[in-house]
């Protein structure tokens, strides 16, 4: 169960801040009112720093079904650990939007625009374009996985003379540069659909905005919902097998 917990635990974190940081910018008469996309990817890639950094070494800070998944698919997580992954994930997400919605409550009544409260919560795409969509999100998720892999692998070849540094790497630098990548991500990849990227980021906020009292909140987009939590599993596994294929990880 301590690994469940952590799951649990580290996906609420990265939803308080990631949403939070979104709540920030998009909700009338809050201070960081208007601060834009590169304040909402700096403060979720910090978020997911901090998220790992908290969890990381208890369950390996999956915090994303497209991540544990696609480890699942290449033989470098225990299937039997999945479906109480996935749940732990989705449960700490809502969990994580419920939060957002108590720091800031008293921001939900001065906004007017449905849209804005929506998006604290779960993503939409600029332009609605489902094929469009879904191949932004399996590439965007894939790069994660295969970035994940990467800076994992990282760890076993850091070294200073004799000294071997790769748990300092593993747990001291290789939280960060995971944010740094999600970082990336949103940067270059997260424009046409807010890279969800994460099938537990966006449906357990969205479940959230479905069932809180936010007043004025409008629809909470089901018709388009599938797809950040489809896309991303697909791309989980893709980028998974990219590593496994090109035999990058040995």
């Amino acid at each position: 169960m301590t690994v469940y917990l952590a799951e649990f635990v580290g996906t609420a974190i990265l939803i308080l801040l990631g949403g939070g940081v979104v709540a920030g910018v998009s909700l009338s008469k809050s201070k960081a009112l208007g601060g834009g996309w590169i304040v909402v990817t700096l403060g979720w890639g910090m978020a997911v720093a901090v998220a790992v950094y908290t969890v990381g070494t208890v369950s390996g800070a999956h915090i994303n079904p497209a991540v544990t998944l696609g480890l699942a698919s290449i033989g470098e997580f225990d299937w039997g650990l999945v479906p109480g992954y996935m749940a732990a994930q989705l449960a700490g997400a809502f969990v994580g939007a419920v939060l957002v919605y108590l720091v800031y409550f008293a921001h939900w009544k001065e906004t007017d625009d449905p849209g804005a409260k929506l998006a604290v919560f779960s993503t939409s795409p600029g332009v609605r374009n489902p094929i469009a969509n879904i191949v932004t999100e399996v590439v965007g998720t894939a790069m994660l996985v295969l970035g994940v892999l990467g800076i994992g692998a990282n760890s076993g070849h850091v070294t200073q003379g004799d000294a071997d540094l790769s748990a300092l790497f593993s747990t001291g630098i290789a939280p960060l540069l995971v944010g740094l990548l999600v970082l990336a991500i949103g940067l270059s990849l997260g424009g046409p659909t807010g890279y969800a990227i994460n099938p537990a980021r966006d449906l357990g906020p969205r479940l959230a905005h479905a069932v809180l009292p936010i007043p004025g909140k409008g629809s909470s987009d089901w018709g388009y919902a599938w797809i950040p939590v489809v896309a991303p599993l697909v791309g989980g596994v893709m980028g998974a097998w990219i590593w496994k294929l090109t035999g990058f990880g040995g």
